[in-house]
């Protein structure tokens, strides 16, 4: 079986618009690409896992079909087998060389300077920009709530000395904001903390939340789900719905590519 099967049926639902289906088989082959070509000996003798934290996800064809409702089975893997058939050899790059297609589930309306997720350089082909049609998804809008307790022993988890008065008005004060809206820097009690941070310390679904302090609890209110760089495939459902093509979808996401054949 394509492998591109398993990793297309694996990160984007089949019932998304067949132009994103083919934008993510394209996205999904420049990844692992882009993670043959560079990064060599990352996960011992392979280039690429099958782990969606770290690489990409992959399911086989039998378990994919057992996870569909049984009506929707031969339809659903259809669509997949024309995607990846339809974007055969196709491949993202920029200045010739292949890139390193980020994806995620939805922005909230706008993605990411990688360099503010994750600090560096970046990459110039990887830049901040707007996308709509998003709140309709579920993956937009998500809410997580803590006690006060669990919020500070989540915390003193990874910093022991952690102390919040949480009387005090700005007791939880963000400071910073990236280019795309998410929270680069957050003061809590006697911390600063990156929007990225407070993500993984607490599970929540993405770096672009407000903060609320109630009674009892602390209620984060979250948008969008995911790291927000590269191709947002909520996003790219909802550019298909619009009429935009696969390579319309993608020179939306990744700025100044071209799309080649292999």
């Amino acid at each position: 079986m394509n492998i591109c099967y398993g990793v297309v049926s694996a990160e984007m639902p089949a019932d998304y618009e067949q132009e994103a289906l083919k934008a993510q088989a394209v996205v999904a082959r420049t990844y692992t690409i882009y993670k043959i070509k560079n990064q060599v000996g990352k996960h011992g003798e392979a280039n690429i896992c099958d782990d969606s934290t770290c690489c990409q996800a992959w399911i086989s064809k039998d378990d994919r079909l057992s996870k569909w409702d049984e009506a929707n089975r031969e339809e659903y893997w259809k669509k997949i087998e024309t995607a990846v058939y339809d974007t055969k050899g196709k491949m993202i790059t920029y200045n010739g060389e292949p890139i390193n297609a980020f994806f995620h589930s939805n922005s909230g309306g706008n993605t990411e300077n990688p360099s503010e997720v994750w600090g560096g350089t970046g990459y110039a082909y990887l830049q901040s920009v707007e996308t709509s049609g998003e709140v309709n998804y579920n993956q937009y809008s998500s809410e997580a709530i803590f006690t006060k307790d669990e919020f500070i022993s989540k915390i003193r988890e990874k910093y022991p000395e952690f102390e919040i008065n949480f009387d005090d008005p700005e007791a939880i004060k963000i400071e910073e904001y990236t280019t795309g809206g998410r929270i680069k820097q957050i003061k809590i009690g006697n911390l600063v903390l990156s929007g990225v941070e407070v993500r993984t310390i607490f599970g929540i679904r993405s770096a672009k939340f407000e903060i609320l302090v109630q009674e009892d609890n602390i209620k984060f209110s979250v948008t969008g789900y995911g790291h927000g760089v590269g191709m947002s495939q909520t996003g790219a459902d909802s550019l298909a719905k619009e009429g935009k093509t696969y390579e319309e979808i993608i020179k939306h996401y990744y700025t100044g590519v071209e799309i080649i054949d292999m």
